[in-house]
């Protein structure tokens, strides 16, 4: 069977994007709902729900721990503030988050991880970890890499010649 060359579309549009490059996102996209799905059955299997196991990894992970507010988990998670203060109680009712009041605006809960809470959060941490590792080649490609960096050069305005993404 004879390969397509890029400008030979057999009678279809030209596209901006060559094979690769739609391989490269397939495989990402693939190679991260693997992750997703992996990671919120390592949540369930240290009895937390992925919510309450996504909440952990954003307290521990923000900037301004460990007094981070509700209105920066809110933020974070993309949900209403209601919806972030309930989450947060089932996690302090749980033992998971500790909440106490900001000694600078008394109308500002902040909350922390309890020792509970660290050692769910290493245990789930270590196995993504590893899961990662396993992906690596799927979501750290060089080509897709060189395709960012191409998309990004786009978006800001600069004309640049991409180069075609080795498929190796």
């Amino acid at each position: 069977m004879a390969s397509q060359s890029i400008t030979d579309h057999g009678g279809l549009p030209p596209s901006a994007f060559i094979d690769v490059e739609y391989r490269d996102q397939a495989d990402f996209r693939c190679a991260l709902r693997r992750f997703l799905h992996f990671s919120e059955e390592q949540a369930r299997l240290a009895a937390i729900t992925p919510q309450q196991h996504l909440l952990l990894l954003i307290v521990r992970g923000h900037r301004s721990y460990p007094g981070v507010s509700i209105g920066e988990v809110a933020n974070a998670l993309q949900i209403s503030h209601h919806g972030a203060s309930l989450l947060v109680d089932r996690c302090v009712k749980r033992g998971l988050l500790g909440r106490r009041e900001d000694r600078n605006d008394r109308r500002r809960a902040l909350v922390s991880l309890t020792e509970q809470g660290q050692q769910v959060l290493d245990r789930i941490t270590e196995a993504n970890r590893h899961e990662l590792g396993s992906l690596d080649d799927a979501l750290f490609r060089e080509s897709l890499h060189q395709s960012l960096r191409a998309y990004g050069a786009l978006a800001n305005g600069s004309a640049v010649e991409q180069e075609a993404p080795n498929p190796e």
